[in-house]
C-alpha cells in the first residue's frame, strides 16, 4: 500500500493593533505545487495584494495572473482569477469548465453564491457577477478549446448582468471573434437552473439539456452544461456553443471573463 502525502501551507496574516493582536484571513496552498504556489505568490511585487481593488482592472501590470480578492460596490470582497497576460490581461474570469471534476448541475442558490476553485472549474456567482456589472461597462470574452486543441473566441463590447429580481438577465452585445455569435439567442433572457424554470420553452431546458444557462428557447449555448468525454447522447447537450462546433460537440473547455471598459483598452 502507498501512502499519499497531503501537502499544504497556509499564511495567516497578523496585525499589531494597539493593546491587541488579531489574525487576519489568510491564504492556503495544496497538493504537489503547494510550495511553487507559495513562492510565487510571495515573490510577487507587494502591491499586487494591496488596497481594495473593485476588479482586475485594478491590480498592477507587474502582476501575475492568479486569485485575487475584489471589493465591488462596497462588497466585504470575494476572491476572483485575474487573466493578466491574455489580450492585453485584466481580464476577470468568472467561469472556466475544463474537465468533469465539479458537478455544473446545480440548483438556484449554488449559481447565485458561486461553487468550485477560481483555479479551476469553477463559476463565481450571479450575485458577484451583478455586483462586479452594476459598478461600470465591461465587455466579455469567451475562449473555448475542443478536444483536438483547436480554439476559438467571442467577445462582446457590451456585458452586463441584472439583479436577481431580474433573474440575473444577460445583456451581450456587440458580438467580435471567430467562435460565432451563439449567445444571441440568449441575450436579455433570464437565468435557469433546474430548480428554477425561467426560459421562453413550454418545458424546462435546464433539465431537458442538464444545465444551467440563460435558456431561451431552448439552447443555442450552454458552457455549463454536462461534461462529455465523447460525443454527447443527444443533441444541443454538453459544454455546448452551437455556432463553432455544432449542434452535436460538447467542448473540452471554456473560460469567460469581463473587463472593465476604459481608455486603457483597445476594442479589437
Amino acid at each position: 500500500m502507498v501512502l499519499m502525502k497531503k501537502i499544504y501551507i497556509c499564511v495567516f496574516l497578523v496585525s499589531f493593533l494597539v493593546g491587541e493582536t488579531t489574525q487576519e484571513p489568510g491564504i492556503c496552498f495544496y497538493g504537489e505545487e503547494a510550495w511553487t504556489q507559495a513562492k510565487d505568490y510571495f515573490t510577487q511585487p507587494s502591491t499586487c495584494h494591496e488596497g481594495r481593488p473593485i476588479d482586475c482592472n485594478d491590480i498592477p501590470d507587474k502582476c501575475r495572473s492568479g486569485v485575487y480578492k475584489v471589493f465591488p460596490n462596497q462588497t466585504q470582497g470575494f476572491d476572483v482569477y485575474c487573466e493578466m497576460n491574455l489580450d492585453e490581461g485584466h481580464w476577470t474570469v468568472f467561469q472556466r469548465r475544463e474537465n468533469s471534476y465539479v458537478d455544473f448541475y446545480r440548483g438556484w442558490n449554488d449559481y447565485k453564491s458561486g461553487f468550485g476553485n477560481p483555479k479551476h472549474e469553477f463559476w463565481l456567482g450571479n450575485e458577484n457577477l451583478h455586483s462586479l456589472t452594476s459598478q461600470k461597462n465591461y465587455e466579455m470574452r469567451i475562449d473555448l478549446i475542443d478536444f483536438e486543441g483547436n480554439t476559438a473566441f467571442a467577445k462582446y463590447k457590451e456585458f452586463a448582468i441584472g439583479d436577481e429580481s431580474s433573474k440575473f438577465k444577460l445583456t451581450a452585445n456587440g458580438y467580435h471573434g471567430t467562435a460565432g455569435n451563439s449567445l444571441e439567442h440568449h441575450n436579455g433572457h433570464g437565468f435557469s437552473t433546474k430548480d428554477s424554470d425561467n426560459d421562453n420553452y413550454n418545458g424546462h431546458c435546464a433539465i431537458v439539456y442538464l444545465g444551467a444557462w440563460w435558456f431561451n428557447k431552448c439552447v443555442t449555448a450552454d458552457l455549463n452544461g454536462q461534461y462529455f468525454l465523447t460525443t454527447p447522447d443527444a443533441q444541443h447537450r454538453g459544454v455546448y456553443w452551437r455556432a463553432w462546433k455544432g449542434a452535436n460537440y460538447s467542448l473540452k473547455g471554456s473560460v469567460m471573463m469581463m473587463r472593465r471598459v476604459s481608455k486603457g483598452y483597445t476594442q479589437h
